[in-house]
Parts: structure tokens; sequence; C-alpha cells
């Protein structure tokens, strides 16, 4: 890792600084202290091999390849806009660094605060938890994966960046009781419902953020039984946590009329709750409504997904 982070040292910050013009440019980034973390923290040491598709599955590019155009076609993709497939099995997904505007709007929805504790639910490649570590020091970060090679590739990826935070193999969904209690939750994997260990482990008024059906629950923690919020208005799809919050989970519907995504965001909802011609008529009733105008409540040993108002009419109970 040393040799790679050497080698394309120059070019890795090019690519850095043309990265953050294009976030920016977005509108994001308008906190300096998170322009500061994606404009140092080396994205292609955590990508030092990922996969993009091809004909008949994927394709391969990696940092070292004997073919210097493909080596730049590596660099350059590390810095796209876009999420990156850094795990293939099977022909199946089973992990990938998420796209950098959706990680810059997710952090800055964090709300963090010097001295704020943060569990990140998904190591993945390593570098959102670096940029974590890079905002708030590493000795606030705990971040937690199934899987015990992602865990031990991302532990090396960010050893190489600079960074130690602790990095555990555990099941996301039972949290990560060691190092709590926590002030900042965030997931990097969809989750099915809020699993009931995380709230356990906050402090109370922390923030959890979690892809939930295709769009971002961002929740105020009240106390270990209840938490409630809305989510963000983007839409966010992410690889669906495993474990044992996951074992009762149905699949999320992914297809919606005409290809609306906040249809499939609201059928993503709803699902086992309503039938597909009950949700698309109060969709078309209440006015195609966006994302924010969604909430979910937490309550004791109840959760619900809701619309405008946590006690109006239109409720649904997670899975």
């Amino acid at each position: 890792m040393g040799a790679l982070r050497d080698e394309f040292a120059e070019a890795g910050a090019r690519e850095r600084r043309a990265l953050v013009r294009e976030l920016e440019a977005q509108g994001l980034l308008t906190d300096p202290a998170w322009r500061a973390a994606f404009a140092e923290v080396p994205r292609h040491l955590f990508v030092p091999y990922y996969y993009v598709s091809a004909t008949g599955g994927y394709e391969r590019l990696w940092a070292g390849d004997p073919e210097q155009e493909r080596r730049d076609r590596w660099l350059r993709g590390a810095y796209d806009d876009t999420a990156i497939a850094t795990r293939v099995r099977d022909g199946d997904l089973v992990s990938s660094a998420s796209q950098p505007s959706l990680m810059a709007l997710m952090l800055d929805a964090l709300e963090v605060r010097a001295g704020n504790d943060v569990l990140e639910i998904g190591a993945g490649s390593g570098y959102h938890a670096a940029l974590l570590c890079h905002r708030l020091g590493e000795e606030h970060v705990t971040t937690v994966d199934l899987d015990e090679e992602i865990a031990e590739s991302a532990r090396t990826h960010l050893a190489a960046a600079g960074y130690r935070p602790a990095v555990l193999a555990a099941d996301g969904g039972r949290g990560c009781p060691e190092h709590a209690p926590y002030d900042r939750i965030v997931a990097t994997c969809e989750v099915p419902a809020v699993p009931y260990p995380w709230l356990a482990q906050c402090r109370p008024g922390a923030l959890v953020l979690a892809p939930l059906s295709t769009g971002l629950i961002r929740l105020r923690v009240r106390d270990a039984a209840h938490a409630e919020g809305r989510f963000l208005e983007t839409s966010a799809y992410f690889v669906a946590l495993r474990g044992v919050a996951a074992e009762a989970a149905m699949p999320v519907p992914r297809h919606g009329p005409a290809g609306d995504e906040r249809f499939l965001f609201l059928w993503g909802l709803v699902a086992g709750s309503l039938d597909r011609r009950e949700a698309l008529s109060l969709w078309l009733r209440e006015g195609r409504p966006e994302r924010e105008r969604f909430g979910v409540t937490v309550s004791g040993d109840r959760q619900w997904a809701w619309l405008d108002d946590p006690a109006g009419p239109y409720a649904w109970p997670l899975r």
C-alpha cells in the first residue's frame, strides 16, 4: 500500500481537487471541515481494485495493471462521482463504495460536532470512516461489518491512509455495545426497519441516519425506546444489511409505475401493508408525495412509517 500511495500521490491529489470542484458545483461541501476531508483523504487508497459493468458481468480495474492506460482509467474512476463496486461474489454485488456526492450529503446531515462519538454500520472500503476520522479524530469513530474479510480490508486501507479507528467484524444490526454510547449512528447499508439495539446504544439527543426503502431516514433519539424523524429529500440505493436484523425482511420492490422512483420509495415502505393498487391510489390521491413528507417513529416495541403526521391516517408498520 505504501508503493500505491507514493506512485499515485500527485495524480491522486489532482483528481481529488477535480472531485471537490464537482461536489461544490452541486452545492455540496459548504462546511469547510468536510471540504478539507474530501480534499485530503486519498480515495484511491481505499479502492486498489474495483469492478465496472461489462458485457456478461463485471470488469476488474486495479492499480497494479501492467498497462498504463488501464491504471490511468482505474485512478480516474476512483474519483468519479459514482458508486464503485468493490466486492463481487458469484456475480452478485456484496460491497461497494458509495457515490461521493451522496457521502457528502449524508455526512452533512449527521450534523457532527467536535467530540461526537460515531458508529458506522457497514465498513465497506473504509473511505467513509476515513472522512469521519479526518473530521472528528480516529478515537471517536467505530465501524463494523458483518464480513470479516471486508472489515480486515477496510482496516488495512484506513491504516495506509494514516487512520486507525476501531474496525470490528460484527453484526451491524446489533450495533457495537463495546464502544457505546454514541452521539451519531450512520448506516451505509439498507435496513428494513430501525434495529432496536442502535437506540439503546445512543446518548439522548443522538442522530441516526440510515437508508430505508430508497430513501434516507434521519431520526432524533429521545431514549432507548423512542426516536422519530423524517426522510431526507434525496434518493438512496444501498446494498442491504445482512445479519440478524435482516432475517425477517421482505425484499424491497424495485419497480414502480412509469419508472417513478417516488412511488418506488412509497412501495418499499408499505409493501406487506397495502397491495400495489392501494398504494398507487394513495400515492396519486396525495399528489405524488416527495420523500420528505414521510417519516418514521419508534415507540417502545412498535415502529411505523407515516405520511405527514406520525399520528395521522396514513401509517404502516415497518417490517
